[in-house]
């Protein structure tokens, strides 16, 4: 991968947008299916359609929560250079980019691909402390550390 630089604070806020879109979007929905299990009729299937209507509204609500949790997590990220991995570092190996943050996974950003890693997943584990020229192995895949920022 050539250099290219990438401003950190950008790249965080990206994420905290995409995050907060998807809240907007799953909260109408929510809504929209909440609307839509009101205006069922009273048919031979009402009670069946009603329950998978709870359950999927259920379902939504317990992935609101989540994407709330991500968003109260995002807070808490460092937005400072790093020399070192840490939470909030921005890790550009010979593999791929990895915003350790949380865990939203595979995001593009003005055209380059990034994972938005949680600090508690095996790839951050084993990046966590390491410095630009520093290498490791996980999964069988060999990867040397470029540049954190």
């Amino acid at each position: 991968m050539e250099k290219i630089v990438f401003e950190k604070s950008d790249i965080r806020d990206y994420v905290k947008t995409v995050i907060s879109e998807k809240i907007e979007k799953l909260k109408k929905f929510i809504e929209f299916t909440l609307e839509a299990s009101r205006d069922i009729k009273k048919t031979p299937k009402y009670d069946s359609m009603r329950e998978e209507m709870q359950e999927e509204i259920y379902q939504m609500q317990r992935q609101l929560g989540a994407l709330n949790d991500l968003k109260r997590n995002m807070s808490k990220v460092l937005n400072t250079s790093t020399e070192k991995v840490q939470l909030g570092s921005l890790v550009i190996t010979n593999k791929a980019r990895f915003y350790i943050s949380v865990s939203l996974g595979e995001f593009f950003y003005e055209g380059d691909r990034f994972y938005a890693i949680s600090p508690e997943s095996p790839m951050a584990k084993k990046m966590m402390g390491m410095r630009s020229g520093d290498a490791f192995t996980l999964n069988n895949i060999h990867q040397k550390i470029v540049e954190v920022i």
